[in-house]
């Protein structure tokens, strides 16, 4: 799933759904039933063997196709719903634009045909876009989400159009009608992150461990995101919700900076079209997830900086545990309430699951 659409294969990341108690190992807790918003569908772990050793991309491999193993771990975990799709770079590295459409067409009707159609009840999916054309993305999204039921569409990041660095960002003018079909039809889109292009990659010379999920993905889309609220977007379109992955990339941490040297800088260049704070639109129009960053202190700095009715659970599975992700969420250190909103119920007005 990291190569364009080279191999087929499912992966997950979750929010739970609804509140039950079991016993685990003759000692009563509470476990939560999970929704899972990013499983991510289609990938050849090639691509990534050499950054996380053989043996570990074999052991997702093996997780991401057996989708029976994957039920019966949800089973296992409490997790109630998974929402499938495809993964990094997915189409947006496709550099061909019909094979792009044509890709997340495919993507689309695969993973509807093959995994939600079969569990119907516990599978969704996000939407795969070639924006590459966004006309074209638009109405692929309107399809997936009218005619299959997608939840919504899921982003790997820029999109290349071309060779090289000759890339796009999501607060390109040219997607206007593809945000104008988000607005319409009231979903959200998760912005997931991709490596660096390769003209931005010198830092991590020597050290291309760091290039993925432990550093690089983390960089290159907070800043992504960060472009989304400098250019506009949202005093255009105020209603458009975007999902970010590991409590929200360090935004959280990072954002009271980035506030304050821009209202210093406010005199300078390179400011973007925004009308208001970068700060507003981050409490108004990004959702962030728990995926594969299981650390109570991090999330008690999400829920402090945008408050905890925009927070969803989720695993990153199958990079990482359900079990390591679901023992963390049921044992961290939160107000019931809060704990109940994280885990189920704002992914369920999000993402409308009934």
């Amino acid at each position: 799933m990291d190569t364009g659409f080279d191999a087929r294969v499912p992966r997950n990341d979750e929010l739970p759904s609804r509140t039950e108690r079991t016993t685990d190992a003759g000692k009563n807790r509470a476990r939560r039933t999970r929704v899972d918003p990013e499983n991510n569908a289609a990938w050849d772990s090639r691509g990534e063997t050499s950054r996380n050793g053989e043996a570990y991309m074999n052991d997702v491999e093996e997780r991401l196709l057996d989708v029976d193993t994957r039920i019966s771990d949800m089973d296992r975990h409490g997790i109630e719903r998974a929402i499938l799709s495809l993964t990094s770079p997915g189409i947006q590295s496709i550099t061909d634009v019909s094979a792009a459409r044509a890709a997340a067409r495919n993507a689309n009707d695969y993973l509807h045909d093959v995994y939600v159609a079969a569990h119907p009840s516990r599978l969704g999916f996000f939407a795969a876009v070639a924006l590459q054309d966004p006309v074209t993305a638009a109405d692929e999204l309107e399809r997936a989400v009218k005619d299959l039921g997608a939840h919504g569409a899921l982003i790997n990041g820029y999109t290349n159009t071309g060779t090289g660095d000759e890339v796009s960002y999501l607060d390109d003018p040219a997607n206007t009608p593809f945000w104008q079909r988000v607005s319409d039809l009231a979903v959200p889109v998760y912005l997931h992150p991709r490596e660096p292009v390769a003209s931005q990659r010198l830092i991590y010379q020597g050290y291309g461990s760091l290039l993925g999920s432990a550093w690089g993905f983390g960089h290159e889309t907070g800043t992504h995101a960060v472009r989304l609220m400098l250019s506009g977007l949202f005093d255009v379109f105020p209603d458009i919700q975007i999902i970010l992955g590991h409590l929200g990339e360090g935004l959280p941490f990072l954002l009271p900076r980035l506030s304050h040297r821009l209202r210093k800088q406010r005199e300078g260049a390179g400011l973007g079209a925004a009308k208001r704070p970068v700060e507003e639109y981050f409490h108004q129009n990004f959702y962030l997830t728990t995926s594969g960053h299981f650390h109570t202190k991090a999330l008690l700095d999400a829920i402090s900086e945008i408050g905890s009715d925009r927070l969803l659970f989720a695993v990153d599975y199958p990079y990482e545990s359900m079990a390591e992700a679901c023992d963390w969420f049921d044992d961290a250190l939160l107000p019931e309430n809060d704990r109940v909103k994280i885990g189920s119920r704002n992914a369920k007005a999000l993402l409308d699951l009934r």
